[in-house]
């Protein structure tokens, strides 16, 4: 090991905050990043013309306003984000491209309540992993939801399957200590484990639970990025990034030399830089 130590492992940090104003820095090249994914729980819920859907933390709104076109007409969608800067960006675009039947509210969906018909269906990509205490959480989503709605989750699968973010980690322990997550603690990999996953939307009243994986290689930054542009998105915008940022300048540069030697490993010209990715796309009812 190095000289530095990471104060905290490394999770889902403040959305309504700092990680929401990280995100936002590079909003289209995360977008581009985990668009397959989301292209991919998009055709599996395949939405219909007339539904109300809740779309359950959709950072930019990529996602709401693909439902929101494929619920017109007579369908509308709701983003609800607990990071005002990315809600106010998500209708920004709504608005530029007019979309009319997308809109968006900040409030954390653990404890938010809505004053109108409850929704036909809840999708979410990657926006349910970070809830402190989640099956109320989960409890709370189900009372926004007509009986026997459909429910539709794209969550990290395990780290091992993950490179994408143990190659980084990896890379970064050889310089500094980085604890490691805890197992079902919020983050990105909190319904890893599927048991779990179950235990939760079982706990909070779902059933028909199915699960279907995906896997393929995420191009870091976007299918565009080069491996300094892949870097600069991890180092300024990822939770990895404020790890590093801690660490004195010294550990700072060699840990941004090699990872970019390892972004330069996984370049394909054309592609990006490709590392592994599993996530599971999950299916309930209400």
């Amino acid at each position: 090991m190095g000289a530095g130590t990471a104060t905290e492992p490394l999770k889902g940090e403040d959305w309504a905050g700092e990680m929401g104003e990280r995100w936002l820095a590079h909003l289209d090249r995360f977008e581009a990043m985990i668009a397959p994914i989301g292209d991919a729980l998009l055709a599996r819920a395949a939405h219909a013309p007339g539904e109300r859907v809740i779309d359950l933390g959709p950072g930019g709104g990529a996602t709401t306003r693909a439902i929101a076109r494929s619920v017109a007409p007579g369908g509308e969608v709701l983003g609800i984000d607990i990071s005002p800067d990315l809600v106010a960006e998500a209708q920004r675009r709504a608005d530029r491209e007019g979309i009319a039947n997308a809109r968006f509210l900040c409030a954390d969906a653990a404890g938010v309540t809505l004053d109108e018909e409850p929704f036909d269906r809840l999708f979410s990509r990657f926006g349910s992993m970070f809830f402190e205490r989640p099956v109320p959480a989960f409890a709370n989503l189900r009372r926004l939801l007509k009986p026997g709605a459909r429910i539709d989750l794209a969550v990290w699968g395990p780290p091992r399957e993950n490179l994408w973010m143990m190659e980084m980690i990896g890379v970064v322990r050889e310089h500094v200590e980085v604890p490691r997550a805890e197992p079902r603690a919020p983050g990105p990999f909190a319904f890893e484990d599927l048991d779990y996953l179950r235990e939760v939307l079982t706990g909070a009243g779902f059933s028909g639970i199915e699960v279907d994986a995906h896997e393929g290689r995420q191009a870091i930054g976007g299918p565009d990025a080069t491996p300094a542009q892949a870097l600069d998105v991890v180092l300024s915008s990822m939770g990895v990034g404020r790890v590093v940022a801690e660490q004195d300048e010294p550990v700072r540069e060699a840990i941004r030399r090699d990872l970019l030697a390892l972004f330069e490993r996984r370049f394909v010209p054309g592609e990006g830089v490709l590392m592994a990715a599993k996530a599971w796309l999950v299916t309930a009812r209400a």
